[in-house]
């Protein structure tokens, strides 16, 4: 019953720290950043199993951890409110082609971060972007200006123009 106790504390903690360190898909991480995870998950297991290395001490701990996930997965599901304190709600890092300053320091993101992903998305400018989003599994969407019609800036201009 120790390690179930001891499964069901580190995995809050796991879960938290994951919620603290913010929303980097596996793809964005730095070679440092994959190791700290690798040598997180090694000390994770010794803090479940302390000096339990029978068969069914590891089973514990893996089976506690998998009904903890399926529990926050539920939880997830079945209500709104749990889903965005549990997931995180998207966040908007670029809006009308330009960066969000705010919202790059809260997800601790850099501008070469979001360039590189422009380039991968075949994005060459931040001015040919409406909106860029941050969504809650890491990953960015972008969503392209069509002709100005989605900056009120623009718009006006072309009202002038024509």
């Amino acid at each position: 019953m120790e390690v179930v106790v001891r499964a069901t504390v580190m995995f809050a903690v796991v879960y938290l720290l994951v919620r603290v360190l913010g929303k980097r898909e596996l793809g964005q991480m730095t070679p440092f950043e994959f190791i700290v995870m690798v040598v997180v998950g090694d000390l994770i297991q010794q803090g479940i199993t302390q000096n339990d290395f029978s068969l069914t001490g590891a089973t514990l701990a893996i089976c506690t951890f998998a009904f903890w996930g399926l529990v926050l997965s539920w939880a997830s599901y079945l209500s709104p409110k749990a889903a965005r304190l549990l997931e995180g709600e998207p966040r908007v890092i670029i809006q009308h082609g330009r960066l969000l300053a705010h919202s790059l320091r809260r997800d601790r993101l850099t501008r070469s971060e979001i360039e590189s992903e422009m380039r991968l998305a075949g994005i060459a400018s931040m001015r040919d972007v409406d909106w860029a989003v941050l969504e809650p599994n890491g990953k960015i969407s972008f969503i392209k200006r069509d002709d100005g019609r989605g900056d009120p800036a623009r718009q006006q201009d072309d009202q002038a123009a024509g």
